[in-house]
């Protein structure tokens, strides 16, 4: 998704041909992540099974937010779920579970692949944070680690976004992208874009990740964790 901030100069790639390159780069490697959870016995048909209930709660949850002024009401299941089921699994959520709300809300298009992209990572990353002592203290260690982890992956998100178009937005100006210029130019033009467009959405989806985290962490977790004990996942 980085592609360009290191692309060089003279590229043919527009907005609308990059989003089927990387859907077709996507697939292979979603494929190659489930046979490689596959073979090492992180899924079975069980995780199967509970991988297809949770992609079909992100898609059903995901209409009541829809991105209104920043309000995205399904981060806290990716990062909840991720947490619990382990990177391979969030990774491969993230994937499916936009792509079947995509289905369901009808926003199929050349940005699909890129928000698929950066929500597995997001959930991916849910699934790297460091364990806490299943004790009281440690489980509010492990709220408040969550509650910052939202806030850094929905701006994140945001920014990974605005990547899959900025360098067709504009086309001149101390905000347009350069192609060819370095790396340090086009981030700064990056930020600075992003600061001036839509930072204000990203702080309403860290927001409204953060509350929803806090508020039904407790039990999405204690919930999760009971079903993956029951699967004999952890």
């Amino acid at each position: 998704m980085s592609w360009p901030l290191l692309a060089a100069p003279g590229g043919a790639l527009t907005e609308t041909t990059s989003g089927p390159w990387l859907f077709a780069l996507l697939l292979p490697l979603v494929t190659a992540v489930v046979l490689l959870q596959l073979t090492d016995g992180g899924l079975d048909a069980r995780a199967v099974a509970m991988l297809g209930v949770l992609s079909a709660v992100v898609a059903a949850v995901r209409p009541f937010g829809a991105g209104a002024a920043g309000v995205e009401t399904v981060f806290f299941l990716l990062i909840l779920a991720g947490r619990v089921f382990g990177p391979g699994f969030g990774f491969i959520l993230g994937c499916t579970g936009l792509f079947a709300s995509a289905l369901l809300t009808g926003g199929v298009g050349p940005w699909l692949p890129y928000q698929m992209f950066a929500a597995a990572f997001v959930a991916l990353g849910a699934g790297l944070l460091p364990q806490t002592p299943e004790t009281r203290a440690g489980r509010t260690t492990e709220l408040a680690i969550l509650a910052v982890y939202a806030a850094f992956s929905s701006i994140l998100y945001g920014l990974l976004l605005n990547l899959s178009f900025w360098p067709f937005a504009i086309t001149h100006g101390n905000l347009a992208y350069v192609p060819g210029g370095g790396f340090g130019e086009n981030l700064s033009r990056l930020l600075a874009y992003s600061l001036a467009t839509s930072l204000g959405w990203d702080i309403g989806r860290a927001i409204t990740t953060i509350a929803l985290v806090l508020l039904t962490g407790p039990l999405l977790l204690r919930v999760m964790r009971r079903a993956a004990r029951r699967a004999n996942w952890v």
